[in-house]
């Protein structure tokens, strides 16, 4: 067992140090506890009830005695500045009587108590979690305290409808559109029979990591630790995959490493592949929307309505995006009508958006090009729809 046990308030460390405070005395749940912390990498604060105020010293101005320590919570202790407070099922009618506050987990180990929910209710816990069945959220919970981590990132999907739809190059340009305008910006190559996004961007020989170092990742991934792992192209990190030996890279990674790409903030773009397997339901999984490329042609219509069926049985949220020429009879809204989903735009004609370009000026490139400003204008409009825009 690792940790401190504190008798005496130290309200101000947990806060400082960005790690929970653990109420409880049951010493088994308290093992627990620490286990966990240890694997989010947190460093915890640890009580026996509510921790309050220790009284001030008498003034060496004044014979008047201190006034009496406050109340149960309305310290400015360890219950109300910890950023997390796991709270042991056998402490809960010891903290009854505390500030209620967000942030509060009930934590037991008892599998068949219905009481348990009455008692959440009781000290006004957000969530009721259950051991063994609820660590791996536990401890993604701590170590998201743990780094201190704020608004996850806008995470945007794009698909394309049919092959050679241009999706990896629309991809590519809204993340370096996304890096252009100051926001942290990460690209994500879910496509491992696509020849590599770091190729389009003329990064295949750039030092860094590609997706079968991850391959063996089952519990959590640091976000820091893998945006620095990853190799840095036009001022965004970019996952993508080597031309080595195939990989198969299991859907317990791929959640891993997706989470930990979203807590960084800003944006994560992920270029898809069409055939759904489990490793690219968890991508799905973790999208904010997606993006559907559609070639306005009659038969590229009717592959993608095969595509969207597919998508939307994991993603809500997916819209158009229309790329001409247009068959006669069609244009961006009958796209959309046809497919029965909402437009996001028009793809504007730009010379190389459906083939893949020499990576000395990655598509989205020009600032001033068509593309740039289509996804320049694609960001403004779902940051504000989301109220993202963290850098």
């Amino acid at each position: 067992m690792t940790g401190t046990i504190d008798h005496e308030p130290t309200h101000t460390a947990a806060a400082r140090r960005g790690g929970p405070l653990i109420v409880t005395e049951d010493t088994e749940l308290l093992d627990d506890l620490l286990r966990l912390c240890a694997a989010a990498g947190a460093t915890p604060e640890v009580q026996h009830s509510v921790p309050t105020a220790r009284p001030a010293p008498p003034s060496p101005l004044t014979s008047r005695p201190p006034a009496p320590p406050p109340g149960p919570g309305t310290a400015p202790g360890g219950w109300e500045a910890a950023p997390l407070v796991l709270v042991g099922d056998d402490a809960a009618r010891r903290v009854r009587g505390a500030a209620r506050r967000r942030g509060v987990v009930l934590v037991s180990r008892d599998q068949d108590d219905p009481g348990v929910w009455q008692r959440a209710v009781e000290i006004g816990a957000d969530h009721v979690l259950v051991l063994p069945d609820g660590e791996q959220w536990l401890v993604d919970r701590i170590a998201d305290v743990a780094e201190g981590v704020g608004r996850p990132a806008l995470t945007v999907g794009v698909i394309g409808g049919r092959g050679g739809a241009g999706a990896s190059t629309l991809a590519c340009a809204l993340a370096v559109t996304a890096a252009r305008e100051g926001l942290r910006s990460l690209l994500v190559d879910a496509d491992p029979l696509g020849g590599g996004l770091d190729v389009l961007l003329g990064g295949e020989t750039a030092e860094g990591l590609r997706w079968p170092a991850f391959a063996a990742s089952r519990g959590r991934v640091g976000g820091g630790a893998l945006e620095e792992s990853l190799p840095e192209l036009h001022g965004l990190r970019v996952l993508s995959w080597d031309r080595g030996d195939r990989v198969a890279v299991p859907p317990q990674a791929v959640r891993a490493v997706l989470a930990a790409a979203r807590r960084g903030g800003g944006t994560v773009v992920v270029d898809l592949p069409r055939r759904i397997d489990d490793g690219t339901a968890e991508v799905l999984a973790q999208l904010d929307l997606g993006l559907l490329v559609v070639p306005a042609e009659l038969r590229a219509v009717a592959a993608a309505g095969r595509v969207a069926a597919a998508v939307g049985m994991v993603l809500r949220d997916l819209r158009v995006v229309a790329r001409g020429p247009y068959d006669s009879g069609l244009d961006d809204r009958e796209v959309a009508r046809l497919l029965g989903l909402p437009l996001a735009g028009e793809v504007p004609v730009e010379a190389g958006l459906p083939r893949a370009t020499d990576g000395r000026r990655p598509p989205g490139a020009s600032a001033r090009g068509p593309l740039a400003r289509f996804c320049r204008e694609f960001w403004d409009r779902a940051l504000v729809e989301t109220g993202g825009g963290a850098a």
